[in-house]
């Protein structure tokens, strides 16, 4: 099993580097050149023909089914792993590779998995599979579909090297591995205001990488070892309480970034928004995990001193996290954003859950990881499906009705929304609950008084939560379906004829959803839409395909699974849990 974790890592590297040999091909012998065109900033770029930006101007095999392929190999081996998995012997680290890395520093290539780690290295390898099923159909808009192949492979080594760490040093390597891919699919194929979104998610993401760093850097002098198995069975031994204090604060400074907690989310709202809808399910699916993995995996047992410490503060951002990002949603006007503002609420109830110190908490923490990257993950292709259909994101502009157009659509937003805020029987519910039960009875030594606030704050978010979805889909899914899009109809759009001429009922297509204007004929049964994505149906978008369903159906059943059986999850956690909370 020691080759199927290598190949974890090993199969979407040597993937991307395969994409690297590809060479673009040359336009075939006879076929008519198109000019030139010139950019806003005076340079000459060639153009490229749409229907040749993908697997045309590539040599070998389709990059879309190519993609597919090197992930689906990631999601078998991972599957493999988690089959061959003892979960009796959850709480310590299986199958390791533990070879020298740098030894003149002393450094070493050591990897592994447990009960912890198993279902985030899982939930990756799954997201970036129906992320590379959902580019077959559904082409980014920069084109480069190849470049883009490349950079979500090497992404996906970056945030499976992160939970397969058991080395500091590399944990590091492979958190910071992730930053510049993410970076190239929000810059490159992202919104119209995707550079400064690029921009702003780097610069974060790098000063708490920094800080990060030097937290990392302060265990080392005192400990002398970067095992992460050897630190957490020491449980902070060998550091004073002082060190451990500031250690924690640099470490979970660090970590709050990517996490992400209040006050330090302010880079996520724009890159979710800009991002193209792949880089938003990974993003909010996976990355953000990788913050609160590092406090579950690093900051909470290595430095159990100064956990205790500043974990009432830990708390209170967390529970400020949970109402700001719940007020905010009420006040978004894009859909993708409101998403994005709700997972700085759901991350607020992880934080809270580790917060708390208690075994309950922690597994509140794991399970709302796993949850939210499941849910969330759904409502971006939904979103993504949305924008696609009706050519905007904006709330005021879909207008309501869609589950009279659009049924099954508008019944897969309202269910992962109903997921999302909470519905008991889902996997959102369990997260959230468990958080709040792990409040109020915190660790020994926290505050229990203080605890229970953060638990009544903490409450009331998830009916302020509630209450933001149910007012998205009151707007959107529900009043009449002959209302024009928007509340006051596409401003200053016309609409394309369909069949007013020939005497059949008039049909009213905004030019944003319809690609091109139809000749009128006696009876209309389609509008053809763009290559590739689905096309309007008697002046409506059509509605999910069948691909598209298929694609989505891992999340719907997980969602469920886990909600009507939370043990399935809760079995694999706890006993990694009791395992690094237990010698206190």
């Amino acid at each position: 099993m020691i080759a199927v974790v290598i190949g974890l890592l090993a199969v979407p590297l040597a993937g991307a580097a395969l994409l690297l040999l590809f060479t673009r091909a040359e336009p075939a012998s006879g076929a008519a050149s198109e000019p030139a065109s010139e950019s806003a900033s005076g340079a000459v770029e060639a153009y490229v023909p749409p229907r040749l930006a993908g697997p045309g101007w590539i040599a070998g095999p389709s990059p879309h089914w190519y993609g597919v392929a090197v992930s689906g190999i990631t999601l078998a081996l991972a599957l493999v792993l988690a089959a061959s998995f003892d979960y009796g012997r959850a709480g310590v680290a299986q199958f390791e590779v533990d070879r020298p890395w740098i030894p003149g520093l002393d450094l070493r290539f050591h990897l592994g998995v447990d009960g912890i780690s198993l279902p985030l290295v899982v939930l990756t390898a799954l997201l970036t599979f129906l992320c590379f099923v959902h580019l077959v159909r559904h082409r980014p808009d920069g084109g480069r579909f190849r470049a883009l192949a490349f950079t979500l492979l090497v992404l996906e080594v970056g945030m499976i090297g992160t939970f397969l760490a058991l080395d500091l040093l590399l944990f590091f390597v492979s958190f910071e591995i992730v930053l510049i891919p993410m970076y190239f699919v929000i810059a490159v194929w992202g919104g119209k205001d995707r550079a400064a979104a690029a921009v702003k998610f780097i610069l974060y993401t790098l000063l708490g990488s920094a800080v990060l760093l030097l937290g990392l850097l302060v265990i080392w002098a005192h400990t002398g070892t970067l095992d992460m198995v050897a630190l957490a069975r020491a449980h902070g031994a060998g550091m004073p309480r002082t060190v451990q204090i500031v250690a924690f604060l640099a470490v979970a400074g660090g970590l709050a970034v990517k996490a992400p907690m209040w006050p330090l989310h302010t880079w996520l709202p724009a890159a979710h928004t800009e991002a193209p809808t792949v880089g938003s399910v990974l993003l909010a699916g996976v990355l953000l995990k990788m913050g609160t993995y590092g406090f579950a995996r690093i900051a909470i047992p290595v430095l159990p001193e100064g956990a205790a410490a500043v974990a009432p503060w830990l708390g209170a951002f967390a529970v400020v996290g949970i109402v700001y990002g719940s007020l905010a949603c009420l006040a978004q006007r894009d859909l993708k954003r409101m998403i994005a503002y709700s997972s700085v609420g759901h991350m607020g109830f992880v934080l809270l859950g580790l917060a708390t110190l208690t075994p309950v908490g922690m597994n509140a923490a794991l399970f709302g990881n796993i949850a939210h990257g499941l849910i969330t993950g759904l409502l971006f292709f939904v979103a993504g499906a949305v924008k696609e259909r009706y050519g905007t994101a904006e709330l005021s502009r879909l207008g309501g009705g869609m589950l009279t157009r659009l049924p099954y659509l508008g019944s897969l937003l309202t269910f992962a929304c109903v997921a999302s805020l909470g519905l008991p029987g889902l996997a959102g519910f369990w997260g959230e609950m468990l958080a709040l039960l792990g409040a109020f009875d915190p660790a020994p030594g926290l505050p229990r008084p203080l605890f229970l606030v953060f638990m009544a704050i903490g409450g009331a978010g998830t009916v302020l939560t509630a209450a933001y979805f149910l007012l998205m889909l009151s707007r959107v899914t529900h009043g009449r379906a002959d209302e024009p899009i928007g509340d006051a109809g596409l401003p200053e759009e016309p609409l394309a004829e369909t069949a007013e001429a020939a005497g059949a009922p008039r049909v009213r297509t905004p030019l944003a959803v319809a690609e091109e204007p139809v000749e009128p004929v006696a009876t209309v049964a389609t509008v053809a839409g763009p290559p590739d994505v689905p096309g309007p149906r008697l002046g409506w978008p059509r509605d999910v395909t069948p691909y598209e369903l298929a694609a989505w159906s891992p999340l719907i059943v997980l969602t469920v699974a886990l909600g009507l059986w939370p043990k399935l999850l809760l079995a694999v956690t706890d006993p990694a849990v009791q395992a690094f909370l237990g010698a206190r």
